[in-house]
């Protein structure tokens, strides 16, 4: 109990997680880039603290996520850590740093050893269930990231829903399967039509996050920009400005965690078909 008499919340585990999948209990997540920030979202009760190579985007002014480097993921990562006490804290593996299993394990393991990292990020589909194994084997947790893949941008030819043809959707059940197997411990859906997340949440074991994904997703993830209505240039449409509905950062980081845990978070509005 703590001094006010209010039994704090738990420490949120790879394991927690699952149990909250298991139970029908959303996943409220957050993307957070310091101390003061994280120490707000941890105190709101929010489950998955991200350090998001949106970081290059949001606070470097970057056009992309991707010059963003391992040595600047490992800072502002020390520096959530410190705001954060009972989220888990995921930390996004930045472009190009996960190209062999030898590098993976290196900078991965600075996130977990450096940075008190409890889970990494990594995107890609089925190429990169070798690098999941690895990862896995020696000990380190493992979110995949399906969909829209902002490191792959100029692949992809821009930020577009992914999965919409029937050829592409049934892809990417395969690939959620195969990282699955892998060894992933959480799956992140990125801009993916809301039946197919749907489909995908319902087959695979372990949690699925959506951004862009739809509202039956085990849980949801914005960038904290986001929720704030601070980001510049168009606000994604599957983001919503809580702090316009609340007049203050810490009542809109608190509205929002309400909103997905009750399920009005994400509508139909800030979904794709």
């Amino acid at each position: 109990m703590s001094a006010h008499g209010e039994t704090p919340p738990k420490k949120t585990t790879v394991r927690s997680l699952q149990a909250r999948k298991q139970a029908g209990e959303k996943i409220v997540c957050l993307t957070a880039y310091d101390a003061s920030f994280a120490r707000l979202i941890d105190a709101a009760g929010v489950d998955v603290v991200l350090v998001g190579d949106s970081l290059g985007m949001v606070v470097q002014g970057l056009e992309t996520t991707l010059p963003v480097s391992v040595a600047e993921m490992l800072y502002h990562s020390q520096l959530v850590r410190r705001g954060v006490q009972h989220a888990l804290l995921m930390v996004d593996m930045p472009f190009l740093s996960y190209t062999t299993v030898a590098s993976a394990l290196e900078n991965a393991g600075r996130f977990m050893k450096q940075a008190g990292a409890e889970m990494v990020k990594l995107e890609g589909g089925e190429d990169q269930a070798e690098i999941v194994t690895a990862l896995v084997n020696h000990g380190i947790p493992v979110c995949a990231h399906l969909g829209l893949q902002p490191q792959r941008v100029h692949k992809l030819g821009g930020y577009r829903v992914q999965g919409r043809e029937a050829s592409a959707a049934e892809h990417m059940l395969h690939e959620a399967r195969v990282l699955q197997e892998a060894g992933a411990d959480v799956m992140l859906l990125e801009c993916v039509p809301a039946a197919l997340a749907k489909q995908i949440t319902e087959e695979l074991r372990i949690p699925v996050i959506g951004i862009g994904a739809g509202k039956d997703c085990d849980g949801q993830i914005l960038v904290l920009y986001d929720i704030l209505g601070v980001s510049s240039g168009r606000q994604p449409k599957f983001a919503h400005d809580f702090l316009k509905d609340t007049g203050s950062v810490a009542a809109a980081i608190n509205a929002y965690a309400d909103a997905v845990r009750s399920g009005r978070f994400p509508s139909s509005e800030q979904s794709f078909d």
